[in-house]
């Protein structure tokens, strides 16, 4: 494998710190810190996961970037205050990488992507055994503001990594049927408008200290049935989020074309 030069990622990085510069520099830049830029992350995060979903590539070349920028905004802002580099970034994941694909650079074998899945946990779990943090329970690195159900199928991952696995697909089915029947019986418990719904509302608004105990005893059922059913998609070897994210782009989909019918039968009505 021979060494590359990125002269376009040294110049951007070189761009950056300039900016960040006290003699010179741009004053909103300068004034920015880790908190300060921390939803830029995400919001371009996601930006890239739209260009993604629309097959479009120049936009995801702009989405990309706008990415990097945040990595490197924020190593700079790390530099700055003598925290890290983005060198120190870039050797870290890159450790990182080689660590945790011992079939690529190790002795190791994975003949499918479902057991890279699988060594890849493995690895992180040996990683975390011998880390420094060790006293941390393993479910602790799982970030609490992820999207519930992306948080779930890494929380479901981790566990089966550390043995807490069902055997077969089957068994993990027959999880979804008692959360089911769980679910069903705290619904009836509970407290419900004239059409069904579960009075959820707040407690300033009913009067009420706190919720309604039984009222969140369903909302409880129904996310234990929701994290049955990602069992489901992980031991299927299915990407839960992917999967839904796909069903939210096929109803849009239909959901368009029903409006774009119901516009073009107004419109011929009033010819």
């Amino acid at each position: 494998m021979t060494e590359a030069a990125h002269p376009a990622f040294d110049s951007f990085v070189n761009t950056i710190a300039a900016l960040r510069s006290p003699d010179g520099g741009c004053p909103w830049d300068r004034a920015q810190t880790h908190a300060s830029i921390g939803d830029n992350m995400i919001e371009e995060a996601y930006e890239a996961v739209d260009a993604i979903q629309a097959d479009d590539i120049p936009h995801l070349r702009e989405e990309l970037g706008d990415v990097l920028l945040q990595v490197v905004l924020q190593s700079q802002i790390a530099a700055d205050a003598g925290e890290f580099t983005i060198d120190d970034v870039c050797a870290e994941i890159d450790a990182k990488m080689i660590r945790r694909h011992p079939h690529v650079f190790g002795d190791m074998k994975a003949e499918n992507a479902n057991e890279v899945v699988d060594l890849w946990e493995q690895v992180k779990l040996a990683e975390k055994e011998t880390a420094e943090d060790e006293r941390k329970g393993l479910l602790d690195s799982v970030p609490t503001h992820f999207p519930a159900l992306l948080q779930c199928q890494k929380i479901s991952r981790k566990a089966a990594a550390a043995g807490f696995e069902w055997d077969t697909v089957a068994d993990v089915w027959d999880k979804v049927a008692e959360e089911r029947a769980e679910l069903e019986a705290a619904y009836e418990a509970a407290p419900k408008t004239p059409d069904g719904k579960v009075l959820s509302k707040d407690p300033s608004e009913t009067g009420m200290a706190e919720r309604d105990s039984r009222v969140v005893a369903a909302e409880m059922e129904f996310g234990d049935l929701l994290f049955a059913l990602v069992n489901v998609a992980r031991k299927m070897g299915i990407d839960a989020e992917a999967a839904l994210r796909a069903s939210n782009a096929k109803f849009r989909r239909r959901f368009a074309e029903v409006e774009r019918r119901r516009g073009n039968k107004g419109a011929r009505s009033r010819t």
